[in-house]
């Protein structure tokens, strides 16, 4: 069976029962948290898959790597069914699905904004007004990075589009037409 779609279907569960229960946005705190700790990490998916591990163990290490606690009981409710089904090795892919599906069901979009040198509060305030524009009603999730290759100019990447306002790209066109 595909390895995404499983992920997908414990995700899809999860963002179910926690809708119900109302923990859905405490949820996506913590799978934020832990999508981080999976990312800064690398060891901690091997620890998960690794089958000498007990679940106990696996259970501590996925909460302390999320922030949960004992009162997070729909996340430790979702650890158990992947222990029971011995899918606890797809966590890390669950999480990135539970976020996707969050943020697709509250209209949340992941803006990166990468500048070729700092924004001055003005021009970033103006800027990210220009993008909440463009999300009809959404939120959005800003992250800017620096990045001096760029030469001047930025991009800004909503999800999977992207808008190219850099001397760089200006550059690269350019150079594309004269060898036409």
């Amino acid at each position: 069976m595909n390895e995404g779609l499983i992920p997908k279907r414990y995700a899809k569960a999860l963002l179910k029962l926690a809708t119900e229960r109302g923990d859905d946005s405490r949820i996506y705190t913590l799978m934020q948290a832990l999508s981080a700790s999976f990312a800064s990490q690398p060891s901690l998916a091997a620890a998960i898959r690794n089958p000498f591990l007990g679940y106990t163990d696996k259970q501590r290490l996925l909460m302390a790597a999320a922030g949960a606690t004992e009162k997070d009981t729909t996340f430790i409710d979702f650890l158990k069914l992947l222990d029971r089904n011995k899918r606890t090795g797809m966590a890390r892919e669950a999480v990135m699905a539970y976020m996707d599906l969050y943020r697709k069901a509250n209209h949340i979009y992941r803006v990166k904004v990468t500048a070729a040198a700092p924004m001055g509060p003005k021009e970033e305030n103006r800027l990210k007004k220009l993008i909440e524009d463009r999300l009809n009603g959404g939120t959005m999730e800003y992250n800017l990075l620096i990045d001096p290759e760029l030469i001047g100019g930025f991009t800004v990447d909503i999800d999977s589009e992207r808008l190219d306002a850099s001397v760089a790209n200006e550059l690269k066109q350019l150079r594309h037409k004269l060898l036409s």
